[in-house]
């Protein structure tokens, strides 16, 4: 522990490897249909696979922020994320912006997270076709 600048003392994390800082993981799913079901579905996937690449303690999560476009209306993302176990994570779901030509049924999720992962160690995940939001990576 040390003092912090109101005096106070602060619990500093700093592991043998490194200190643990706040990350962020970037993902995106096409949803085949507006259905509770294939939102749902397409939500738990993509955070399951975020989860497990970049090596992911739900009691790490700080946050996560879904947006959904315009066509998705039939259920919250967040549901998902709380039938997976992340009942104290704070969640909030969002309207994406409607941009003329863009990809339709998309759900797209920023995971905020403690990591001790390199800012180039962390995996963003797109899939079902979403991929193509992200030609920048592999």
């Amino acid at each position: 522990m040390r003092p912090s600048r109101n005096g106070s003392l602060a619990l500093v994390m700093t592991p043998p490897d490194g200190p643990i800082m706040v990350r962020g993981a970037r993902g995106a799913i096409r949803v085949r249909e507006d259905t509770k079901d294939a939102i749902l579905d397409a939500t738990d996937r993509l955070l399951r696979e975020m989860v497990r690449r970049n090596e992911i303690e739900t009691e790490h999560i700080v946050s996560v922020i879904f947006t959904a476009t315009d066509d998705l209306t039939s259920v919250f993302p967040a549901v998902a994320a709380r039938r997976l176990g992340m009942t104290r994570v704070p969640l909030l779901c969002a309207r994406e912006m409607s941009v003329q030509g863009a990809m339709p049924s998309v759900i797209r999720v920023l995971m905020q997270f403690h990591s001790d992962r390199a800012l180039a160690a962390i995996d963003h995940v797109y899939l079902d076709g979403a991929e193509a939001l992200r030609d920048d990576l592999e």
